[in-house]
């Protein structure tokens, strides 16, 4: 098998050879280069509609992200809280696992935990006003992160959509986000 027109010759990749893959790896390897860009620009995504609120999913995602930059946290629970909604417009009904997916690599167990379960957390402050059950949250009281999360959601995520609130751009935490994206591209796991 050979690499042709810059393609590989296979049609199933049990047909590859050593140097198709080592070919394809190369291959990708933009891909990973070019991630933060590919994750700002969803982020970026997040500018315009309010969707009712005061100010957009984008300021609240900078508002949220200054507010724990503020607080003392550290740079990946900063990009963390500053990405947590990156998933709104793609996966609104599910938007945590969409984040995720994408920071699985990159951002801790912990981290990881809060972000896929911040909408039942952040819903404590609201779902009863929809008829859900607010303490939906205590379900994970035993949980060794329930106080971090309830915490995570108190101080910097219900509390960031106030249009005053002196916030920091996102030149700020570009770095940030690009020093994640530069870590190890894989972390295999559930």
């Amino acid at each position: 098998m050979a690499i042709i027109n810059d393609t590989v010759s296979f049609t199933r990749m049990d047909q590859g050879t050593q140097e198709e893959y080592q070919f394809l790896e190369r291959k990708f390897e933009p891909l990973f280069l070019d991630l933060a860009d590919g994750v700002l620009g969803l982020l970026a995504k997040l500018k315009g509609d309010r969707v009712g609120y005061k100010i957009d999913r984008y300021e609240h995602s900078l508002q949220s992200a200054t507010r724990a930059y503020r607080d003392g946290a550290d740079e990946d629970t900063i990009v963390m809280t500053l990405l947590h909604d990156i998933g709104d417009t793609l996966a609104p009904e599910n938007h945590c696992e969409l984040a995720v997916a994408i920071l699985r690599p990159y951002i801790s167990d912990d981290n990881l935990w809060i972000l896929k379960h911040h909408a039942i957390f952040q819903g404590y402050y609201y779902y009863h006003h929809i008829g859900r059950d607010r303490n939906l949250r205590d379900r994970y009281r035993d949980h060794p992160l329930y106080q971090r999360a309830v915490d995570w959601c108190e101080n910097w995520d219900q509390v960031s959509f106030d249009p005053d609130y002196d916030t920091l751009p996102l030149e700020f935490f570009e770095p940030m986000v690009r020093k994640l994206f530069s870590r190890s591209k894989f972390k295999y796991g559930d």
